[in-house]
């Protein structure tokens, strides 16, 4: 048995969908007023001045910080059931079905949020390492502990299980963000392509 661990983001999905839920789960007030707020976060961002883990940890505290978990969970299983299917990239995930034919252990390991991406999973009967939203007293406060971007990917893989057990170690992904993911796999295909 093989280990494949999939990025979602541009991987699985022909998009980015954090900003889509965003826009899908967030009231238009406070969109259009978060709009405002993180501009120059977003234009930073889009320049290379601003990395991903501060403007995506900005856009939840203004975007999703005090709305009600309960809601937005279940906005969450809406946005996995309605809106993902038509996000997938064909490609991938028959790349996906081949690695489940063989009966290798599949991990989705992403920086999206775990409102949409547990019950999207679920459904799919795979594992789930990704970044995860915190509440209190019923609200949501923000991430709970790190976005799993970069060399956190690994952490979670490896809190997960042993790659030492399986024989060999496949990583897809597509940007930088996934590049320690990358660099533990035996096969590594970036953006559609092997890579050595």
């Amino acid at each position: 048995m093989d280990l494949a661990l999939f990025d979602f983001d541009g991987t699985l999905t022909t998009r980015e969908t954090f900003p889509d839920f965003m826009r899908y789960a967030v009231p238009r007030p406070r969109l259009l007023a978060g709009a405002v707020l993180l501009a120059p976060i977003v234009f930073g961002y889009r320049r290379g001045w601003v990395a991903g883990n501060p403007t995506r940890a900005s856009i939840v505290q203004v975007g999703l910080r005090g709305m009600d978990a309960a809601r937005l969970r279940a906005q969450g299983e809406a946005f996995a059931r309605d809106v993902l299917p038509a996000a997938l990239r064909p490609d991938a995930m028959a790349r996906l079905q081949w690695h489940r034919e063989r009966g290798d252990r599949i991990v989705v390991v992403s920086g999206g949020l775990d409102v949409y991406l547990a019950p999207w999973c679920a459904a799919q009967g795979l594992e789930l390492a990704c970044s995860v939203l915190a509440e209190r007293g019923g609200r949501i406060s923000g991430y709970a502990g790190p976005q799993c971007v970069g060399d956190e990917k690994v952490r979670r893989v490896l809190a997960l299980c042993d790659p030492q057990a399986y024989a060999a170690i496949h990583a897809y992904g597509d940007t930088h963000e996934d590049g320690a993911m990358l660099a533990m796999a035996h096969h590594r295909t970036y953006r559609g392509r092997a890579v050595t």
